[in-house]
């Protein structure tokens, strides 16, 4: 594969759904398996579509529990693999990430850097592979970034969880696919500076001239056509809405 394939593994906003895990996704290239958040439920799903101990590497948007949380389940499944402990892997997350962790199973920080490599985010770009990945800041109520990874000429961009950025606009000029959250409905009465609703998502997508758009971080109580509608006349260009599963190949 000479571009890159982007698997939806969990795209449930806020908490699982009876159709998805929350957040994560797969990007894969020339071998190089990067997951992208790991929220409840994700890490069963994950293993459909790499091996558990197949994953090179691993950003964390935020340290809010549906984007994070398995990566506690995850650690478990490192330590206590059926013939040793596997060696660390990287985790680059916000600041705060490995005492988060710990936290989740009642751990100390030495026992889950035993595990992972943790290194601390930073608005800019780095290499993680074959893939080079550009972060910024987001507008959530914790730190949160949102990510732009390339291969091959390729760009993809997730937004992860944020209300109305310019940070994210600029992360995804031009690129292939935005990957953007719409947890939130029109006409309800829905916190600042916290998420997007899909006709925000859209605009947002439409002011970065990006190739497609993907809504996710659906909320299972909000309707799914609905979502989709709402986003349809502020974006031109090819919408849809994710599931977990979805492969978008790009080559």
């Amino acid at each position: 594969m000479a571009g890159m394939r982007v698997t939806v593994i969990g795209c449930a906003g806020s908490f699982p759904g009876p159709e998805s895990p929350a957040s994560c996704y797969l990007f894969e290239a020339e071998g190089f398996r990067l997951v992208v958040d790991l929220g409840n439920g994700a890490l069963g799903v994950l293993q459909r579509y790499a091996d558990l101990y197949g994953i090179d590497a691993i950003c964390l948007s935020h340290l809010h529990a549906d984007h994070c949380v398995d990566l506690g389940a995850y650690w478990v499944a490192r330590q206590y693999a059926a013939h040793g402990p596997k060696p660390p892997i990287p985790v680059h997350g916000p600041r705060g990430t490995a005492e988060r962790i710990a936290g989740f199973g009642g751990e100390d920080v030495a026992s889950v850097s035993a595990r992972f490599a943790f290194g601390d985010l930073d608005p800019g770009t780095v290499e993680i592979g074959p893939f080079r990945v550009t972060c910024d800041r987001v507008n959530h109520p914790i730190e949160t970034f949102g990510f732009r990874v390339e291969h091959a000429g390729w760009g993809v961009v997730y937004s992860a969880d944020t209300g109305a950025s310019d940070a994210l606009v600029r992360l995804a000029r031009d690129a292939d696919l935005l990957l953007c959250e719409a947890s939130f409905l029109e006409g309800r009465d829905n916190a600042p500076n916290l998420h997007l609703t899909a006709r925000q998502a859209a605009e947002h997508a439409a002011r970065a001239g990006v190739g497609r758009l993907v809504l996710t971080h659906l909320v299972p109580w909000n309707d799914a056509d609905h979502t989709l509608e709402e986003a349809s006349p502020a974006f031109s260009g090819p919408a849809s809405l994710a599931s977990s599963g979805l492969v978008l190949t790009l080559e």
